[in-house]
């Protein structure tokens, strides 16, 4: 079944006559279009797909079974004649991907709104074969290009040679876009959990956190290893990624199917506070990648998601300790029928230069 067909059953359970899809990651996942600019509605009786000139004949290749409509004028002018061509008296709309100086036009031209939340998100949450394939072509690209940055992982070069090096490696790989900008942070800096790069030149005894992720038809990986460079601090950098390590371990040991996302985070986090370092470890164990770099499911103490069939995410636990430094592991993982499969090949031992 259409991913648009399964958007349109949803209609009657929403109490509205037609959904407008605006964020362009949901644009893409139900119509095919990969370009910049366009938007959806679904109506009970056909999905429509508009975008401006610059993509018309893009998406007469790309976006099929809909009714392509070239936009001519402001959108709000445009939503409201289609609105009422399609006799769309109370229209659904994505929250978070509509302005508040939108809705307030759409609301003076008498459409009556519904807020939806999660709507195209829930169908993002279990990924098809091809969305898979999609995701390990992209974790191998990312790992080929960080396995060829190794050589030059040494005393001397700066956080912003090494990131720029590895972005360029990603495109050689075959990477059409960089899912986020790389993230290389040395010896104190590495406590900053998402620090920017720095021409702060990398010494013994550092930690070196590298976060960076790949990318297949606008889907992403993301995944993170910490290595040390040989120094005085070695002994405390084996005990601080020995804990991470275990954290991981356990994190990835308790991702089944049926484990609510909250029990995936314990496992991890109980573990890291037991051992004296709870205030040092702060985000979330994880979060689902796809269209996006962090899409549901969340893994945290806060999340109300459960793992499912199907569903692909990171588990990524870490510790950072201000005026030392930081780890963070971080590996892709899809839940299966009869448990979870690692996704992510690189090593995870602490690689010490």
């Amino acid at each position: 079944m259409r991913k648009s067909s399964l958007l349109k059953r949803s209609i009657s359970e929403f109490c509205v006559d037609g959904i407008l899809i605006t964020d362009i990651a949901n644009v893409r996942y139900l119509s095919g279009f990969t370009g910049s600019s366009g938007f959806l509605i679904i109506t009970k009786n056909r999905p429509i797909f508009v975008t401006d000139f610059r993509y018309q004949e893009q998406a007469k290749k790309e976006v099929k079974s809909f009714k392509i409509i070239i936009q001519n004028v402001e959108l709000t002018e445009c939503i409201k004649k289609l609105a009422s061509k399609y006799r769309i008296q109370k229209l659904g709309f994505e929250a978070h991907s509509i302005s508040y100086q939108t809705y307030k036009k759409l609301l003076r031209d008498n459409i009556k709104l519904r807020a939806l939340f999660d709507t195209v998100e829930a169908l993002r949450l279990i990924k098809s074969r091809e969305e898979l394939s999609c995701i390990k072509t992209a974790i191998r690209r990312a790992e080929n290009a960080f396995k060829k940055l190794r050589r030059f992982i040494k005393v001397g070069v700066t956080e912003h040679e090494l990131a720029i090096k590895l972005e360029g490696l990603l495109r050689e790989e075959g990477c059409k876009n960089v899912p986020f900008g790389v993230i290389v942070a040395a010896g104190l800096r590495s406590a900053l959990p998402h620090a920017q790069p720095t021409n702060k030149a990398l010494k013994r005894g550092d930690f070196v956190l590298f976060d960076w992720g790949g990318e297949c038809d606008g889907y992403y990986s993301d995944m993170t290893r910490t290595v040390a460079i040989k120094g005085r601090y070695l002994q405390k950098h084996k005990e601080l990624y020995s804990i991470v390590l275990n954290a991981q371990e356990r994190a990835l040991k308790a991702a089944q199917p049926g484990t609510k996302a909250a029990l995936i985070d314990a496992a991890a986090r109980d573990f890291i506070a037991a051992q004296g370092y709870k205030k040092h470890f702060g985000h979330g164990t994880g979060h689902g990648i796809g269209l996006a770099v962090h899409e549901r499911p969340v893994i945290s103490w806060q999340s109300k998601d459960t793992a499912e069939e199907g569903m692909v995410f990171t588990i990524e636990p870490g510790i950072y300790v201000p005026g030392f430094g930081g780890v963070r592991i971080e590996d892709v993982v899809h839940i299966k029928k009869n448990g979870l499969a690692v996704l992510t090949t690189l090593p995870r031992n602490l690689k010490v230069l």
